[in-house]
């Protein structure tokens, strides 16, 4: 489209794809994510674990033990990544790696009673900065911005070729 007082192709002047990339949805929705991600790693410093590494430890308790290729696919990391984390994790007693009986090659990594004493303390934590977070919002406001976020992650997946 052709701006009439520009002439300029693209989007009328005004338009929100003309602001300056701060002041974009897509960078409110990246700096909020960092900001959400950072509140997490501090609450979560107490007990000696990261967001990325209490994300782990819930897929361990809640699917039992899994391997590091299953791991890096629910936390949408590479295997390389997750096995930093994991190494992580089994030197401070919160994991331990087992070959799996069907495949010698393969290593299931499980919690132990450490890492699932952890892992209960990280829920509670969980509970607290989700009810921070969420202050002064609805509902209704949640459910309208958990479907718009839906929608964009679907869109930047179908742009991925995912």
């Amino acid at each position: 489209m052709t701006d009439t007082h520009s002439g300029r192709t693209g989007p009328p002047s005004g338009h929100e794809l003309d602001a300056p990339p701060w002041s974009r949805v897509e960078g409110t929705l990246i700096s909020t994510a960092q900001a959400v991600r950072a509140v997490y790693d501090h609450a979560f410093k107490d007990l000696g674990i990261s967001l990325v590494e209490a994300t782990i430890l819930a897929n361990l308790a809640v699917s039992g033990a899994l391997t590091q290729v299953d791991l890096a696919r629910e936390l949408r990391t590479g295997k390389a990544r997750i096995g930093v984390y994991i190494d992580h994790l089994e030197a401070r007693g919160f994991v331990v790696r087992n070959a799996d009986p069907a495949d010698r090659r393969v290593w299931r990594v499980a919690l132990t009673d450490t890492g699932r004493m952890t892992w209960e303390q990280s829920v509670e934590v969980d509970r607290r900065v989700r009810s921070s977070l969420r202050e002064g919002t609805t509902a209704a406001d949640r459910a309208v911005l958990d479907a718009v976020l839906l929608q964009i992650e679907r869109n930047a997946r179908q742009i991925l070729g995912r």
